[in-house]
């Protein structure tokens, strides 16, 4: 069984250097420290995205609020009167006034 990037293992001191070489050529010296910190970010935001989706399947919503900080959504309250609109006997009866 062959792994695909096992060749990474093998760098030594020489193909880092040349990597590093290339790096500088392609990006400049300006620009390669925003480079790497813009790699770094990537990295970390990737990695709290893991953390994240590890959270969710240990502790997935709805479990009972295993959570102690963790609230569950409240259900829907109702919006009208349980036995619909109510209007005024007296404007009722009379037609509306077009003007």
């Amino acid at each position: 069984m062959s792994l695909p990037l096992a060749f990474l293992q093998n760098f030594g001191m020489t193909e880092i250097l040349i990597l590093g070489g290339l790096a500088v050529l392609l990006f400049g010296t300006r620009r390669l420290p925003e480079f790497g910190r813009s790699l770094g970010k990537g990295i970390v935001e990737f990695k709290k995205g893991l953390k994240g989706l590890e959270d969710d399947v240990d502790n997935p919503p709805g479990n009972g609020g295993s959570e102690p900080g963790r609230e569950l959504p409240r259900p829907p309250q109702r919006v009208t009167a349980p036995g619909g609109p109510k209007f005024d006997s007296a404007s009722a009866d009379k037609p509306a006034a077009h003007s």
